[in-house]
């Protein structure tokens, strides 16, 4: 028999993080038929080997190469026998017996794209890219230069939501995103031009335009490590503002020339800015 669901973490040199993320799964999985798949991305640390014995319901798998975020969570979905993926970061913890709740919750949508759930960091402050906009000329300006944080639908981070509410929202996060397997796998997955970053608006729109809704559920949180395990340098600015980059080619390029250049000239001058401030 398959199990409901399959959780998909791609992992790279985070092992302390990756045993958390997996003892979360243990405890709070249970009342649920599951499967894991852990797919590392050729970690310069090899001590994720370790949990193999540690985990042997796990399916764990060595990547000879590494691909980045996008390529090979889709590497890692084509084993998945659930009827819904789970692309789980391997930085988070569950925090509740709550798969089930979510699930249900699902397949109770006619027109389920995907979903995701509150996230908080380590000192529990809520984390606003749980529930997101599509990037559009105005968000984007509040975004990348402002910090301001309207209290409405048009702002970057949906404010006008409670980040413990249930709602349809454009843009949830890779950290923690549910999709039928069905559903990912026909729209294409994760677009593998984005090497990180990015690939998770990408998918969350490409639903959007095929008729699909996606769906933040606040009643549901993770405790997400963000940033403890990335190191913020050149190459980082270089994937983050890339992968904006490859998103606005793709959908604002000839669909809305003016906002691409706005938004092409926004990235362009953040980056510098970011640069100047690693100096």
């Amino acid at each position: 028999m398959s199990p409901k669901i399959s959780i998909i973490i791609v992992h790279y040199n985070v092992t302390h993080f990756l045993k958390a993320c997996l003892f979360s799964i243990e405890k709070y999985a249970k009342d649920i038929d599951y499967e894991v798949i852990v797919i590392d991305n050729k970690s310069t640390d090899s001590s994720w080997g370790d949990l193999i014995p540690q985990f042997p319901k796990i399916h764990f798998i060595a990547s000879e190469d590494n691909d980045g975020f996008a390529k090979a969570n889709n590497k890692a979905i084509k084993y998945a026998k659930g009827e819904y993926v789970l692309i789980l970061n391997p930085d988070t913890e569950l925090e509740g017996f709550y798969l089930n709740e979510i699930l249900n919750f699902a397949s109770s949508q006619s027109d389920f794209g995907c979903l995701g759930v509150r996230m908080h960091d380590a000192n529990g402050s809520f984390l606003p890219e749980s529930k997101r906009a599509i990037p559009d000329m105005f968000n984007s300006f509040e975004k990348l230069f402002t910090g301001f944080k309207k209290n409405n639908s048009k702002s970057y981070y949906r404010n006008d939501i409670n980040e413990f509410g249930v709602s349809e929202v454009e843009v949830i996060t890779g950290a923690f995103l549910l999709c039928k397997k069905e559903v990912y796998e026909n729209y294409g997955g994760f677009d593998e031009r984005y090497f990180m970053y990015g690939e998770d608006v990408d998918l969350c729109y490409t639903l959007l335009q095929k008729g699909f809704k996606n769906y933040y559920y606040g009643k549901a949180s993770i405790l997400h490590h963000k940033g403890e395990s990335t190191i913020k340098d050149t190459i980082y600015l270089e994937r983050f503002y890339g992968a904006m980059q490859i998103f606005i080619d793709k959908y604002y390029k000839h669909q809305k020339p003016m906002q691409y250049s706005f938004l092409k000239a926004g990235l362009k001058l953040r980056h510098k800015i970011e640069q100047i401030k690693l100096k």
